[in-house]
């Protein structure tokens, strides 16, 4: 089962690059990738599985990354003067923006409403678009993912992986790749090191940003503390996070189930900075349930 359908269209001022998988007739998925990642980091034996699990799935590009609208004439991100002295004057854009890319997109598909997975940064902006338009999030699953930038604690290995010089080749972005996901990955399962050689390869023939994860990472800065958004969250709400995690500390999804009401704390024991095969059948059991509480 490949995807079912993929193109890119008009969202939010922008264009939007997606692919679908399952039956139109579906209960629509959402699903909210990362900081700087394609949707191709939405591994598609997920999107199957998910599939057949009654969904219709749809992953796409954030702007600024894959073959959604790159923001090339934006202002230089000052990422130290925000972390330093809290300046964020120089965002192009918020995680509201974000969200809104997503409606769009629900928009040009001709969907009223979704159910929305987000991960890491696209959990920020999963909680955002549940915040911005309660009634067109049918339900809310936030991976890894924290509702503010303070609250991550990331480990100072992981900062390290993440902030080196860009790979100048394709060898060695595939070498950055495995590296990295042995420091920020799930310590409690095999690393799935063909997975990363695969997918590595794919995003740097699909070509890479690195100002444009920039900017991403300013629109998280510029977002700044949402507590208390995320307080008034009413959508049906599981909450994924890996005991593990060396990037966003497990605090931060715990932090976030307290906030949201009635929300479902999913913490699953090994899990690090990414979502390894062994742990799909619960996690797609539990967004499954989820849905059919919410419906």
């Amino acid at each position: 089962m490949s995807a079912s359908g993929s193109g890119v269209v008009p969202a939010n001022g922008i264009h939007i690059a997606y692919e679908t998988f399952g039956d139109r007739g579906g209960r629509p998925l959402l699903m909210v990738m990362g900081l700087g990642a394609p949707m191709l980091v939405w591994h598609p034996d997920l999107c199957k599985l998910l599939a057949g699990r009654g969904f219709f799935v749809i992953r796409f590009d954030n702007r600024d990354v894959g073959r959604s609208t790159h923001l090339h004439d934006a202002p230089q991100p000052d990422i130290r003067g925000a972390l330093r002295r809290g300046d964020v004057s120089s965002a192009a854009y918020t995680l509201d923006d974000m969200a809104e890319d997503g409606f769009g997109l629900l928009d040009a598909l001709g969907l009223t409403a979704a159910h929305v997975l987000g991960a890491s940064l696209g959990g920020m902006i999963a909680q955002t678009m549940a915040v911005r338009h309660p009634g067109r999030v049918l339900s809310l699953t936030s991976i890894m993912s924290a509702p503010s930038p303070t609250l991550t604690y990331p480990t100072p290995e992981a900062v390290a992986v993440l902030t080196r010089p860009p790979a100048a080749n394709r060898g060695a972005f595939i070498a950055q790749a495995i590296d990295t996901g042995h420091v920020i990955g799930s310590p409690g399962y095999p690393p799935d090191d063909e997975w990363r050689v695969e997918l590595a390869g794919q995003r740097w023939d699909q070509g890479l940003d690195p100002a444009g994860v920039m900017r991403q990472w300013m629109a998280s800065l510029a977002s700044g503390d949402r507590t208390e958004a995320v307080r008034g969250i009413r959508a049906l709400t599981l909450v994924v996070h890996g005991d593990s995690d060396p990037l966003i500390n497990v605090t931060a999804g715990r932090r976030t189930a307290e906030l949201i009401k009635d929300a479902e704390l999913m913490e699953v024991p090994g899990m690090g900075h990414d979502l390894p095969r062994p742990v799909w059948p619960a996690l797609a059991d539990a967004v499954s349930a989820l849905a059919a509480k919410a419906e």
